[in-house]
């Protein structure tokens, strides 16, 4: 089977940096879904605005069309909030998508968010990114990493949670 794996949580939590660490890892590729939306979500987000679910859909079909088409280990940042947008992107997918989530409370992140400099994602979505999350759900594979720890140990708790349910 060929590992399929959407990095998910709010803004700030550490999709980027974890995923790519987790990836090199298990020797996977690691796609930013940030560098998949289009210019139009990327200045409504600069601007403050959150996007609504017409503005993720056709992001969300083209991460799934990635995973779908993928022949090799593949990890994909993407926050995936919602129990939906993880189902639209399964769909999308016609395959088993695994998700890992990068848990953490709000001030833990908010800290994260403000000393983060260079990406478009103002510290003010993080209220709206926390009202619409949906926790994994019991039918859903994947599991949640608590981020309140080192770096570290993050990744290495990501890399048991992989190994565990694809070994």
């Amino acid at each position: 089977m060929t590992l399929r794996v959407v990095v998910m949580g709010v803004a700030g939590c550490g999709k980027s940096s974890v995923g790519e660490a987790v990836a090199a890892k298990l020797a996977a590729s690691y796609l930013d879904g940030d560098d998949l939306h289009p210019a139009a979500n990327i200045a409504k987000m600069s601007a403050g605005t959150p996007l609504n679910d017409a503005d993720r859909a056709p992001w969300l079909d083209l991460i799934g069309a990635k995973l779908g088409s993928t022949r090799t280990p593949l990890l994909i940042g993407c926050s995936a909030l919602k129990q939906a947008y993880r189902d639209r992107i399964r769909a999308g997918a016609n395959a088993d998508v695994w998700f890992l989530h990068l848990a953490g409370d709000r001030a833990v992140i908010e800290n994260r968010m403000s000393q983060r400099t260079g990406h478009f994602m103002p510290v003010s979505l993080l209220d709206s990114q926390f009202a619409a999350l949906e926790p994994l759900s019991r039918n859903e594979q994947g599991a949640a990493i608590d981020i309140d720890q080192t770096f570290d140990r993050v990744v290495a708790s990501a890399v048991a949670a992989l190994e565990r349910d694809f070994s």
